[in-house]
Protein backbone atom coordinates (compact mmCIF):
# COMPACT_ATOMS: atom_id res chain seq x y z
CA UNK A 1 0.00 0.00 0.00
CA UNK A 2 2.57 2.35 0.67
CA UNK A 3 5.02 1.31 -2.36
CA UNK A 4 1.66 2.07 -4.23
CA UNK A 5 1.14 5.27 -2.39
CA UNK A 6 4.30 6.77 -3.46
CA UNK A 7 4.43 5.60 -6.69
CA UNK A 8 0.89 7.43 -7.53
CA UNK A 9 3.00 10.55 -5.68
CA UNK A 10 6.09 10.17 -8.42
CA UNK A 11 3.41 9.96 -11.06
CA UNK A 12 1.38 13.13 -10.48
CA UNK A 13 4.26 14.95 -9.58
CA UNK A 14 5.93 14.07 -12.85
CA UNK A 15 1.96 15.22 -14.15
CA UNK A 16 2.10 18.57 -12.34
CA UNK A 17 5.79 19.36 -14.05
CA UNK A 18 4.48 18.24 -17.25
CA UNK A 19 1.82 20.68 -17.26
CA UNK A 20 4.02 23.49 -15.55
CA UNK A 21 6.35 23.06 -18.96
CA UNK A 22 3.24 22.80 -21.31
CA UNK A 23 1.89 26.21 -19.58
CA UNK A 24 5.35 27.91 -20.59
CA UNK A 25 5.32 26.36 -24.08
CA UNK A 26 2.03 28.24 -24.67
CA UNK A 27 2.97 31.03 -23.23
CA UNK A 28 6.20 30.98 -25.23
CA UNK A 29 3.81 31.09 -28.20
CA UNK A 30 0.85 33.38 -26.94
CA UNK A 31 4.11 35.91 -26.55
CA UNK A 32 5.65 34.95 -30.02
CA UNK A 33 2.39 35.24 -31.92
CA UNK A 34 1.20 38.60 -30.20
CA UNK A 35 4.83 39.94 -31.28
CA UNK A 36 4.12 38.67 -34.81
CA UNK A 37 1.15 40.53 -35.15
CA UNK A 38 2.05 43.53 -33.70
CA UNK A 39 5.08 43.52 -36.19
CA UNK A 40 2.68 42.74 -39.25
CA UNK A 41 0.50 45.62 -37.83
CA UNK A 42 -2.24 47.15 -40.56
CA UNK A 43 0.02 45.64 -43.53
CA UNK A 44 -2.04 45.68 -46.70
CA UNK A 45 0.12 42.69 -48.44
CA UNK A 46 -2.06 40.06 -49.28
CA UNK A 47 0.51 37.44 -47.60
CA UNK A 48 0.75 38.88 -44.94
CA UNK A 49 -3.14 39.77 -44.13
CA UNK A 50 -3.48 35.72 -44.38
CA UNK A 51 -0.64 35.37 -42.10
CA UNK A 52 -2.21 37.59 -39.52
CA UNK A 53 -5.45 35.94 -39.83
CA UNK A 54 -4.01 32.40 -38.62
CA UNK A 55 -1.95 33.86 -35.73
CA UNK A 56 -4.96 35.18 -34.42
CA UNK A 57 -6.71 31.82 -34.54
CA UNK A 58 -3.57 30.28 -33.09
CA UNK A 59 -3.51 32.88 -30.55
CA UNK A 60 -6.86 31.74 -29.44
CA UNK A 61 -6.59 28.26 -29.40
CA UNK A 62 -3.05 28.80 -27.54
CA UNK A 63 -4.83 30.72 -24.30
CA UNK A 64 -7.20 28.41 -24.55
CA UNK A 65 -5.45 25.53 -24.22
CA UNK A 66 -3.19 27.44 -21.61
CA UNK A 67 -6.38 27.99 -19.84
CA UNK A 68 -6.68 23.82 -19.64
CA UNK A 69 -3.65 23.39 -18.90
CA UNK A 70 -3.77 25.33 -15.72
CA UNK A 71 -7.30 23.89 -14.71
CA UNK A 72 -5.55 20.34 -15.29
CA UNK A 73 -2.16 21.40 -12.81
CA UNK A 74 -4.85 22.91 -10.40
CA UNK A 75 -6.73 19.74 -10.24
CA UNK A 76 -3.15 17.99 -10.00
CA UNK A 77 -1.87 19.90 -7.32
CA UNK A 78 -5.04 19.51 -5.31
CA UNK A 79 -4.82 15.37 -5.47
CA UNK A 80 -1.20 16.37 -4.05
CA UNK A 81 -1.97 18.32 -1.54
CA UNK A 82 -4.88 14.99 -0.77
CA UNK A 83 -2.03 12.17 -0.60
CA UNK A 84 0.40 14.02 1.04
CA UNK A 85 -2.24 14.86 3.99
CA UNK A 86 -3.52 11.75 4.03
Amino acid sequence: NLFRCVMEQGTLRAAAEQRRRDEMIYQINIDNFTLALAEIGGSEDPDLVVFAKELRERLAGEKAQQARESILLKVIERQLACSTSS
